[in-house]
């Protein structure tokens, strides 16, 4: 990943194909050792291909794929303290004060103290 971010860095600054020593020079002004056969690699897939295009044909592919599953769920636990009225309100306020007294006693202590 850190190899596609630099040579990303370098399209961004106005080189169209970086070369392997351009990467390099971008990560290693960031302390960061290359990994040759991973950089190799990465150079010779992206050769001759316009980054701007492989950005936005990847955008078109993230579209598709579906996303947000889980958004169903919370309606559900939603609709089961309406059902419970007043007894479910009274049996949350006891609690409520339960986790004050607890925090109470830990009062100016933290954790790396």
């Amino acid at each position: 990943m850190k190899h596609l971010a630099a040579y990303l860095l370098l399209g961004l600054a106005g080189n169209s194909s970086p070369s392997a020593d351009d990467v390099k020079g971008v990560l290693s002004s960031a302390g960061i050792d290359a990994d040759d056969e991973r950089l190799s690699k990465l150079i010779e897939e992206l050769e001759g291909k316009d980054i701007n295009e492989l950005i936005s044909a990847g955008t078109e592919k993230l579209a598709s794929v579906p996303s947000g599953g889980a958004g169903g769920a919370a309606a559900g636990g939603a609709a089961a303290p309406a059902a419970g009225g007043a007894a479910a309100a009274e049996e949350e306020a006891p609690a409520k004060e339960e986790e004050k007294e607890e925090s109470d006693e830990d009062m100016g202590f933290g954790l790396f103290d």
